[in-house]
């Protein structure tokens, strides 16, 4: 796969690791920005609490 999107990137190496750093920075900030927030409300961790047992403090 990175073989792959390696071979299809214009330039010499030096251009091409500029485009796969920018795609690697476009990726992160599409899943921080819509994926992750649109999924995390079906997350079954979001249910946690905390409770005050009466225990010693």
């Amino acid at each position: 796969m990175y073989g792959f999107i390696w071979r299809h990137l214009p330039g010499n190496w030096f251009v091409k690791l500029l485009f796969a750093l920018v795609l690697i920075a476009a990726a992160v900030f599409l899943l921080m920005e819509f994926v992750f927030p649109a999924v995390a409300p079906y997350m079954p961790f979001n249910e946690a609490t905390v409770t005050d047992d009466g225990g010693p403090a």
